[in-house]
């Protein structure tokens, strides 16, 4: 069953998803070779409970950090450790945060120093495709049309799109319905409602989409290793059309990048 929500509701949730945009942005200044993914898990887990919010992936389904951090060929749910990052590696952070009984759910797949223009380019088409099925959601679409427009674009560049892994309802649970497919057929499933809240979330994998999950009942591989990108906004449907919840603009503030691709999806200016 969706779960819609009132207007003060979704504007207790952009709080909730703006704490989760602002721990992007911090970490954004502190990844760089040498720095592990269990350092950033820190920083990330007292920057949330300094600003009145509650890690909302530690001891979710007892995942045992607060940011699920995943490089390179991991797609998701990497659980952060003490090997550092390196030069060239790309590393999927993931973030969640509960402030006023709230969720804000989204994610960021970062460049550690230089890449190679390949994996820039995967990363460039995952990020784009995000908007594309943002575009999607709004009045009287359904959950299928926000899937073949990601699928379309993702696997027109070549790419493969997770299957097992989808985006989901967020609210005062993590996971609510709908599930958010980043592949489906126009015009099937469960129809877009005013005031329903998702996080969409395109898994987008370089070579297969196949995976793998690992023994420790949380990590997830391409099953050809070759590397995965991750990408998720927290956005509402109001008057019939998509809104932003969650912002990139820190995590471009912290790195200098100059973009503009969060205007259309905004009606209210967003404050640094």
């Amino acid at each position: 069953m969706i779960v819609v929500k009132t207007k003060e509701e979704i504007e207790l949730m952009r709080e909730s998803a703006l704490i989760v945009s602002k721990t992007l942005g911090i970490l954004a200044r502190q990844i760089k070779p040498g720095v592990s993914t269990l350092q950033l898990d820190k920083i990330a887990e007292e920057y949330i409970r300094d600003h009145g919010a509650e890690p909302g992936f530690l001891g979710l389904y007892d995942f045992p950090n607060t940011l699920c951090m995943s490089p390179n060929s991991q797609v998701v749910h990497g659980i952060p450790n003490s090997e550092p990052l390196k030069e060239g590696d790309i590393i999927s952070i993931d973030c969640g945060a509960l402030k006023n009984g709230f969720y804000g759910d989204h994610a960021y797949t970062f460049a550690v120093g230089e890449i190679d223009p390949e994996t820039e380019k995967l990363l460039q088409v995952t990020k784009e495709s995000l908007y594309v099925g943002i575009r999607e959601f709004k009045k009287n679409n359904r959950v299928g049309d926000v899937g073949y427009a990601i699928q379309k674009y993702c696997e027109g560049h070549g790419y493969g799109v997770v299957r097992e892994l989808v985006g989901h309802g967020l609210g005062k649970k993590m996971h609510e319905d709908p599930e958010m497919p980043n592949y489906g057929k126009r015009g099937r499933g469960k129809k877009f409602i005013e005031g329903m809240v998702v996080a969409i979330e395109p898994m987008i994998n370089m070579g297969t989409h196949r995976i793998k999950q690992h023994r420790d009942g949380w990590t997830i591989t391409t099953l050809d290793n070759k590397p995965s990108a991750h990408f998720e906004h927290d956005v509402a449907l109001v008057d019939g059309k998509p809104e932003l919840l969650s912002t990139f603009a820190y995590i471009y503030e912290a790195l200098g990048i100059e973009s503009n691709e969060e205007e259309e999806f905004r009606q209210k200016q967003l404050m640094l």
